[in-house]
């Protein structure tokens, strides 16, 4: 979405200027002319480094405080246009608040309001256009914002307890490559220096390091540059379907992180199908919508594949079990709810028992990572004492024993 810089004339011939948004400067002319106002001249505003004055796309504690207060609004029974006009002057996201704007306008057109806003699907995504349409199509549009609401704040908790438990060992790890480095590129070769100097025998140790430092401070730039373009063509991989399927299948396999981000995905699974019935979405249609708010590619494509065997005929159950992706409570837990007709109770309560689960180990990984830690950071002292320092204390003996005396 475009913003533009207008001035024209009102109908009373006087002069008038301001800025709006539209998808193309056709579309800002129209919009202009709709009000009274006379073009004179419209110029569209340039971005700067990818973001407009006043921040990038819409961050997702903005979502959640526009999905809040829209909800307090419908439910006070306040029109949906003077509602969203008046969140969008309180608004402090430019993007956001350009979207409002036209979201208004077309609102005032009689445009439906997911249509409205599904035509800006960078700023709100398609599982919030989805339950906004089921809402506004059952005439429970503020019951259907309150449980959007109610998912993105427990969702938006999840991911952040999940990076917050990553932040530690990633700072250790980088610690000890940086320790390493300049171990490699400056504390051995003075070592190095004073063992030649007595021109003793080295033990294995010893020369070992000598020679990863020399190899590092001989081709450091080399390495540097290697490790660079490995990171960039990882990257650039893992952007791709084949790669961000690879990538995701991984991330759930790897030692004591992979079952909590495997707990994670699935309570974001259960918790979004069960928001989806509940908002009254017909099963293929939630599948598909819940598919589309997964963050794992492996996920996504099971969910997929389940609905295809859906629309040949299969229950939930079936289709999900030949997935292979789900545990034995899912499975147990869609069983039950499509038998008895509450799978959407069913699956809130998997998200409640993952996302429990979830909290509990992110409080521990911690504890569970420090052995890992630790044995890696004994292993690099014991090279080091073993290397420089047990050297060290045989030379300083073999200088004594040799001095007068001694």
């Amino acid at each position: 979405m475009a913003r533009f810089r207008f001035t024209g004339r009102n109908t009373q011939g006087e002069a008038v200027h301001g800025e709006l948004a539209a998808s193309t400067r056709d579309r800002a002319l129209e919009q202009l002319v709709g009000q009274g106002i006379a073009p004179v001249e419209v110029r569209e505003l340039q971005e700067r480094g990818g973001f407009l004055s006043g921040g990038g796309w819409p961050s997702d504690d903005d979502l959640i405080q526009f999905t809040r207060q829209l909800y307090t609004l419908m439910d006070a029974g306040i029109p949906v246009v003077r509602a969203i006009q008046g969140l969008r002057e309180g608004s402090n996201n430019a993007r956001l608040k350009a979207a409002l704007e036209t979201v208004a306008a077309d609102l005032e057109s009689g445009k439906e309001i997911a249509t409205a806003l599904g035509a800006h699907p960078k700023v709100f995504p398609r599982l919030f256009v989805s339950v906004v349409r089921v809402g506004e199509t059952s005439g429970k549009l503020a019951a259907a914002l309150l449980q959007l609401y109610q998912y993105m704040e427990v969702d938006k908790e999840t991911r952040q307890q999940i990076k917050s438990a990553m932040r530690y060992p990633m700072i250790v790890t980088g610690a000890m490559f940086v320790a390493v480095f300049i171990l490699n590129w400056f504390v051995i070769p003075a070592f190095e220096k004073l063992f030649k100097q007595f021109d003793a025998e080295l033990p294995w140790q010893t020369r070992l390091l000598v020679s990863m430092s020399e190899f590092t401070i001989a081709h450091g730039p080399v390495i540097l540059l290697t490790v660079g373009v490995a990171i960039l063509a990882f990257r650039r991989f893992i952007r791709t379907p084949d790669g961000r399927l690879w990538w995701d299948g991984f991330k759930l396999r790897l030692p004591i992180v992979g079952p909590i981000i495997n707990r994670a995905t699935l309570s974001r699974f259960a918790r979004t199908l069960a928001m989806c019935i509940q908002a009254g979405l017909s099963m293929d249609h939630a599948l598909n919508t819940v598919a589309g708010a997964m963050d794992n590619a492996r996920l996504e494509k099971g969910t997929r594949q389940m609905r295809a065997r859906i629309d040949r005929g299969e229950g939930i159950h079936q289709a999900a079990k030949a997935s292979g992706l789900f545990t034995q409570l899912v499975l147990q837990m869609l069983a039950v709810g499509e038998e008895t007709g509450r799978t959407d109770d069913m699956m809130n309560s998997v998200a409640r028992f993952y996302e429990r689960e979830v909290e509990y180990d992110v409080k521990n990984l911690a504890t569970a990572i420090e052995p890992i830690l630790l044995a890696m950071m004994g292993g690099m002292v014991l090279m080091l004492a073993l290397g420089i320092f047990m050297p060290m204390w045989s030379l300083g003996q073999a200088v004594g024993l040799g001095q007068p005396g001694g």
